[in-house]
């Protein structure tokens, strides 16, 4: 009897479903990022330009959302997150 192998029962096939787990996890913390800061800036009453708004949706560095959410906390205005760069 002849033994049949499905592709999604491959290992390479559940290798490319892990791949795509994970690079999923990560557009969702992303995402998440770029939303929280955009509250974040919207709670302290911090005005956001649309220059502003579309830099940070356009952001797929998650290190780079931290850096900027940190400088949110204490900005005056949403130019400043981008200060020291």
């Amino acid at each position: 009897m002849k033994t049949v192998q499905y592709f999604w029962r491959h290992p390479l096939a559940e290798q490319v479903r892990e791949e795509g787990r994970v690079e999923g996890r990560e557009e969702g913390r992303i995402e998440t990022s770029r939303a929280m800061l955009l509250r974040l800036l919207e709670w302290r009453h911090i005005p956001v330009p649309t220059t502003v708004r579309a830099r940070i949706e356009s952001c797929t560095d998650l290190s780079q959302l931290e850096a900027w959410a940190e400088r949110a906390v204490h900005a005056a205005d949403a130019e400043e997150l981008f200060v020291e760069e």
